[in-house]
């Protein structure tokens, strides 16, 4: 099988792995890639988010399968240029897409299919989000109601800075604060039926102890052992089940990744967001914890076939993920700090995000620089194979969280 995979993140990195070690995968082609995508695939310098020339490079190394990466290029509908090219797409079409392009839509969608999450108001003015503000209270929850990269969400106390985010945004979703701890379950979906994923947990706050602004996750890890028996099960029948039929009856099949993020609060479980592709930093983690080969999974949600598919299998123990960022992420990362990295071993190894290049050297050029993965036969040896590794990279300029893979 080969494959052509979209994208240049930490996510790309994690699932180009899965491709490599499967049997089934013959070649991976890579747009546009990253220093670590370059060492297993062959890159192809496109803008993913072009879908004629996406299409092209799909037509010249004769792809069987095409995974979409990003939330960008799924939005602006590149895949829906590629399926009516004729090739198997893993990603929703721009319609589809749209649960995570507007929180507005999603919460739509939510409420049309009976699916538990919190109450909210769709705000366009300032007058209309102080006063939304108001009626939910403290602690304020704003949302920027398009794609943010992962930064668009502010949770705070402070009011005035709850109507700063809004006013910035323009157009935001306000709503009623969730509590209890999160978790985030992957469904890979192909458009009737769908298939759960390890459920994995990560964590947003810039700094320790959940400290500092929201930013794309700083780490992730799986499984997760204070989760209550059959919450896959439940996300699966209360929130999967129901939005796929509800996308079905708007004439949008969802076909692709399907992210719940989830706030398991003392009222229930409630659904906090969705994204329509894999989720990062968690896919690093979960992805080091699946053992049945990932293309043909894939593949099969492309083509509907998913129903035939056997059970998923995985491997024994935890996995852990700490990402590196680059100092003043999520602000103004600082960018072209230099990177030396060790070998990668069995338990630990490096997955490249934000970085590239430059005169032969390795260099950041993002916020979210690396991730390190490590992988043990429980939590706590999962976190050591991880910090173990994460300490013999030479990454002057990033920091990272040293709390991550204590559950929160």
């Amino acid at each position: 099988m080969k494959i052509l995979l979209l994208g240049s993140g930490g996510r790309e990195h994690a699932l180009g792995r899965a491709f490599v070690d499967d049997p089934d995968v013959t070649e991976l082609h890579i747009a546009p890639g990253n220093p670590g995508l370059a060492s297993i695939g062959t890159l192809h310098d496109i803008d993913p988010c072009d879908g004629e020339s996406v299409l092209a490079v799909a037509r010249a190394v004769g792809a069987d399968l095409v995974v979409v990466g990003p939330e960008a290029p799924l939005v602006v509908g590149v895949a829906d240029v590629l399926r009516a090219g004729g090739f198997d797409v893993f990603g929703p079409s721009a319609a589809a897409a749209v649960l995570e392009g507007s929180k507005a839509f999603a919460k739509e969608v939510m409420r049309d299919a009976g699916v538990p999450t919190a109450d909210s108001r769709l705000c366009l003015t300032p007058e209309e989000a102080a006063a939304a503000l108001d009626e939910f209270g403290a602690s304020y929850v704003v949302k920027d109601d398009g794609l943010a990269a992962g930064k668009g969400v502010v949770v705070t106390d402070d009011r005035e800075d709850a109507l700063l985010h809004a006013s910035i945004c323009g157009r935001v979703v306000i709503e009623d604060f969730l509590d209890g701890p999160e978790a985030s379950l992957f469904a890979i979906c192909d458009g009737v039926n769908a298939v759960p994923l390890m459920p994995a947990q990560d964590f947003k706050r810039v700094g320790d102890d959940d400290e500092g602004p929201n930013t794309g996750g700083m780490g992730a890890y799986c499984p997760l052992p204070w989760a209550p028996e059959g919450l896959s099960d439940e996300v699966m029948s209360e929130v999967v089940q129901p939005v796929l039929q509800e996308m079905t009856r708007r004439g949008t099949p969802f076909v692709g990744l399907l992210y719940v993020g989830l706030a398991l609060t003392t009222k229930g479980m409630r659904v906090i967001e969705f994204n329509v592709r894999f989720g990062d930093p968690e896919t690093q983690a979960v992805l080091a914890m699946l053992k049945t080969p990932l293309a043909g999974v894939l593949r099969a949600a492309a083509r509907g076939e998913l129903a035939s598919m056997p059970p998923l299998e995985w491997h024994d123990g935890a996995a852990v993920v700490v990402v590196s960022a680059a100092e003043g992420y999520p602000d103004e990362p600082r960018r072209g700090g230099r990177i030396v990295l060790p070998e990668d071993t069995p338990d630990a190894y490096v997955l490249h995000a934000g970085t590239a290049l430059e005169e032969e050297e390795l260099v950041a050029v993002g916020g979210r620089v690396l991730g390190t993965v490590g992988r043990g036969s429980d939590l706590p040896a999962a976190r050591d194979a991880a910090y173990g590794h994460l300490a013999r990279i030479d990454f002057a300029d990033g920091f990272s969280r040293t709390d991550i893979g204590i559950p929160h």
